[in-house]
């Protein structure tokens, strides 16, 4: 997909004759991290197109007949996390974006009572990202098919343990505020020094 920004446009042309830089865009449940996503594929700005660990949980989910337990957790990672080194690995010149990324395993496993896998540390240390954009928590519910949150607190923890997860692997991520899907990539261009996609167009 070409932007239909032509000033972004060059800049991403001109990133190709460059070294990959990746960029995470993550957050806890009800953060608008999908609208996000479809906004920045709609620029015409390279990005993972789904999050790998949802279609590995109903994958999961399908093979049990049940959720999975925090006995599942372990081998779900592991394959989650298999994903996501072969996203990272396959990217080869200019930028690019991710639907989460690796860090946020420690998150998750520690809202599961788990330690992070050795499997996780390593890889931690070897796939770097460029940056990292946390998005706020919204009032709304994104996908009815992930794990169910019966309570608000669940959903805070949830995001606090990523944030955490991402300083534990040296991280100094950048923190989104609330807003429009639009206004929120106008903000993450800006503070990569990108021509924010709403002009020009």
């Amino acid at each position: 997909m070409t932007s239909t920004n032509t000033v972004l446009a060059d800049a991403l042309e001109a990133a190709l004759m460059g070294d990959p830089r990746r960029y995470v865009i993550t957050g806890g449940p009800s953060s608008g991290k999908d609208d996000l996503i479809e906004a920045i594929r709609a620029a015409g700005i390279p990005c993972m197109e789904t999050e790998p660990g949802r279609e590995i949980y109903r994958k999961h989910r399908k093979r049990l007949g049940r959720h999975l337990r925090r006995e599942d957790r372990r081998e779900y990672s592991l394959e989650v996390l298999e994903a996501f080194i072969a996203e990272y690995s396959a990217h080869k010149h200019g930028i690019r974006f991710y639907n989460r990324g690796i860090p946020d395993g420690y998150g998750w496993e520690r809202f599961f009572g788990l330690g992070p896998a050795p499997q996780l540390e390593e890889a931690s240390r070897l796939y770097r990202y460029d940056a990292i954009f946390v998005l706020d928590p919204l009032d709304t519910f994104e996908d009815p098919d992930d794990i169910v949150w019966a309570k608000d607190r669940e959903i805070r923890r949830v995001h606090e343990l990523i944030v955490q997860g991402y300083y534990d692997a040296g991280y100094d991520p950048v923190f989104v505020a609330p807003d429009s899907a639009s206004a929120r990539l106008d903000f993450i261009c800006a503070n990569l020094r990108l021509p924010k996609p709403s002009r020009g167009v």
